[in-house]
């Protein structure tokens, strides 16, 4: 047999098989297509489902002051002590990132998240022009204080601890005052004490922070919005808009010099809450058109609040600050401190943080409320 036609006999050897297999394959039923892959929100949302017997995981809403308002309650045992946690801003929700450092609190609390009046979930679920006219601290506090009532009668709890931070460390401070009786504890993180005064050491150590970097563009804007804050911040309108604007200003360049997340000129925020188990595309949507509605609806009354002399407490009363805290001065925080007197008081510094120290020292922080918070909770009566 000559090469050639050993060759051709090859060639038609392999077009039979082919003919044959693809005979076999048609005869073969399709197969599926491959099931697409949850995407993050999803998987995050299995992840840390409560799964315990005597869990709770609730995402609902409880009508407060006349609107509804948005909470989400976790825990993996009913039986453990509640710990509300009061967000900062106004309208700054922690709910959408929280998932992200917030785990293992559920193992010791029953953690209590709150979209406050005019804020993410709770601005959403309302008319912004029916709500605008009841903005305003003393309806915020009134809030607070009717969500304390629910929880307590809701989960049978005589007392719960409660947490402020920023904005929501104002509200914490005057529930703490009002109601001693209903807290095992107040933690007050990034602790407001001066509104002016600490507007006024911020602005100052972020102009002499992009002075030292000779940063042009930063003096000049900081420069340009000088004195801030105004002295007498009046309640009109117009006024307001321009203390905003100055305040954009302030907060752009003091997040660049490390006064929000430190060494940071932006934390992880929007990444964190663009794959939320908690929030949706609309809820994101609603947490921005709130922060906007919001400040400048109760930046006036911010800037009168003032606690120097607020020194007595009936609760235990332990402060969170981060070392590098310019949003809300660590250096008065800690001059206050000296001054309070409470049944039991604690200063927690966060060596490595700014502002959001609980992202940014999340062990630490989870710690200092296992070490020296959840034990308040144990000698006393539930």
């Amino acid at each position: 047999m000559s090469i050639d036609r050993f060759r051709r006999g090859l060639i038609c050897l392999a077009a039979t098989l082919l003919t044959l297999s693809g005979a076999a394959y048609a005869d073969t039923p399709a197969q599926p297509a491959a099931t697409p892959s949850p995407d993050a929100a999803t998987i995050l949302r299995n992840a840390r489902k409560i799964v315990t017997l005597d869990g709770i995981q609730s995402m609902t809403t409880v009508e407060l002051g006349g609107i509804a308002q948005a909470i989400s309650v976790r825990g993996r045992h009913r039986d453990n002590p509640i710990l509300l946690f009061l967000h900062g801003g106004p309208s700054l929700t922690s709910m959408p990132a929280s998932y992200s450092y917030a785990a293992p609190w559920e193992e010791y609390f029953t953690v209590v998240q709150w979209d406050q009046r005019g804020a993410g979930k709770t601005y959403r679920a309302n008319d912004p022009d029916k709500v605008a006219p009841t903005m305003s601290d003393e309806r915020m506090l009134a809030d607070a204080e009717a969500l304390v009532t629910w929880l307590r009668k809701t989960y049978h709890k005589q007392k719960i601890v409660l947490v402020g931070h920023s904005w929501g460390s104002i509200l914490g401070v005057k529930l703490a005052q009002r109601h001693p009786d209903w807290f095992y504890a107040y933690v007050g993180a990034g602790q407001v004490v001066n509104m002016q005064q600490s507007e006024a050491m911020g602005y100052q150590a972020t102009l002499d922070a992009a002075r030292r970097d000779n940063n042009a563009e930063a003096v000049k804007a900081l420069e340009s919005i000088a004195p801030y804050p105004d002295p007498q911040l009046a309640s009109n309108p117009e006024a307001v808009k321009a203390a905003f604007a100055k305040l954009s200003v302030d907060r752009q360049w003091m997040s660049r010099y490390g006064g929000y997340f430190h060494g940071e000129k932006a934390g992880h925020d929007p990444q964190l809450m663009s794959i939320s188990p908690d929030y949706d595309a609309k809820d994101l949507q609603a947490r921005d058109a709130g922060s906007e509605f919001s400040i400048p609806l109760l930046w006036a009354e911010m800037m009168k609040v003032d606690f120097t002399d607020t020194t007595h407490f009936d609760c235990p009363v332990i402060l969170f600050h981060g070392r590098h805290d310019l949003i809300v001065s660590a250096t008065l925080a800690s001059r206050w401190f000296a001054t309070l007197k409470a049944p039991q008081k604690k200063m927690i510094w966060f060596e490595d943080s700014s502002h959001i120290l609980f992202e940014e020292e999340s062990g630490k922080f989870f710690l200092s409320l296992v070490q020296d918070v959840l034990p308040l909770t144990h000698d006393a009566k539930p």
